[in-house]
């Protein structure tokens, strides 16, 4: 079993800046890759960012590269999602979710609301 936890979102203006945290706990953790995700209201979840738990690996989604960046905090067991020049399209639930297979996001948090002011 995983648990995560995320926290950091919020209400910003276009242009600010958030960083999203996900504590993850459980006797997996050290195997498995972690996954940001976001689901507005009407769309689909969409992919945004992944780590592998020894922070060796990442993997961004076209639309957000350059301007998130994810993180590791291993003495912490967490992993944080940057989010830099934020746009009000970028309003959205944002989820972490745990990958312990290589197969599947089997593990998810309960989500963070983040809100782009224009």
């Amino acid at each position: 079993q995983v648990q995560l936890v995320e926290s950091g979102g919020g209400l910003v203006q276009a242009g600010g800046s958030l960083r999203l945290s996900c504590a993850a706990s459980g006797r997996t953790i050290k195997n498995c890759t972690i996954g940001w995700f976001r689901q507005a209201p009407g769309n689909e979840r969409e992919f945004l960012a992944a780590i592998s738990w020894s922070g060796t690996t990442t993997h961004y989604a076209d639309s957000v590269k350059g301007r998130f960046t994810i993180s590791r905090d291993s003495a912490n067991d967490t992993v944080h999602l940057q989010l830099n020049s934020l746009k009000p399209e970028d309003t959205a639930v944002y989820y972490c979710a745990a990958d312990l297979d290589a197969a599947t996001y089997d593990y998810w948090g309960q989500g963070t609301q983040v809100t782009v002011s224009s």
